[in-house]
């Protein structure tokens, strides 16, 4: 059978967007292992799939699997993307859309400008509830690698994040260290490993390895997670700009217990059907 697909992408972060609303399909992690290679598939960090809801306080439910096939449970450029895409297909008229993911229910605001607003929730700092090993909850941690201790943060937007602090992103170790943080062991689901730059108290750069995909050109949820390990250390004030290598994003934490406010475009790339 032939499926419809959408190819979109937010600050370059790419994805593949199946609806599955209209459409009837079993996608398994095999499908996105094999349509999420560059040079024999269609090429993706993510592969989104956007479903009817099981929550009747939701609009959709949304999947989200790596180019690897893994499962993971939240994407906040794919979220952006997400809901240009229902728009887009007239699957809504909202512009207010509430979503359940893996990690939680989020809220996406679909704005006048194009701009998409994404309510991520409140981060998640707890050790288990990241997960992460550590004694007690602390806004800095040593972690070892290959004998040398990092201080890093540990955040969840839904999904694991590390957060360490860089002089300067581009000579920062990123293809060396982050895949050696991604399989850390105190992480036991792995982690999405961000390398911060601090240039103002409003404006940081960011490169983020992430788990399951390798260092992508934007991470929705690692500029979150890196703007609230940022803001709780005292090394910026929200609102926060965080520029990746595929642009900009704007970020907004008013502190512990409060949601995260992630601000960015959604772009349409072409339509295609591939088979299953």
């Amino acid at each position: 059978m032939l499926l419809r697909f959408t190819k979109m992408h937010g600050l370059g972060n790419d994805f593949m967007v199946l609806d599955l609303v209209s459409q009837h399909a079993h996608i398994q992690p095999k499908h996105a292992k094999q349509w999420g290679d560059r040079h024999t598939g269609i090429g993706f960090d993510q592969l989104l799939i956007v479903e009817a809801p099981n929550n009747p306080d939701v609009d959709f439910r949304y999947r989200i699997f790596n180019a690897d096939g893994s499962e993971v449970e939240q994407c906040g450029n794919g979220a952006r993307c997400f809901a240009r895409f229902v728009l887009d297909k007239r699957l809504t008229a909202k512009k207010l859309i509430r979503v359940e993911t893996k990690g939680g229910i989020i809220e996406l605001d679909v704005r006048n400008d194009g701009q998409i607003c994404v309510d991520m929730g409140p981060p998640r700092l707890a050790p288990e509830q990241i997960p992460f090993q550590a004694a007690e909850q602390a806004l800095s941690y040593a972690l070892e690698v290959d004998g040398q201790n990092y201080s890093i943060a540990a955040v969840s937007m839904g999904n694991p994040h590390s957060v360490l602090r860089v002089d300067d992103v581009l000579t920062a170790p990123v293809h060396e260290l982050g895949p050696k943080i991604e399989h850390h062991p105190r992480f036991p689901q792995r982690v999405n490993a961000g390398f911060i730059q601090i240039v103002d108290r409003h404006h940081a750069n960011l490169r983020v390895w992430e788990r399951g995909a390798g260092e992508t050109q934007a991470c929705g949820t690692g500029a979150c997670a890196a703007a609230v390990a940022a803001i709780s250390q005292g090394w910026m004030d929200s609102p926060v700009s965080i520029d990746l290598p595929g642009g900009r994003l704007s970020i907004e934490w008013a502190g512990p217990g409060q949601p995260v406010l992630m601000t960015g475009p959604a772009v349409r790339v072409y339509e295609g059907q591939v088979r299953l």
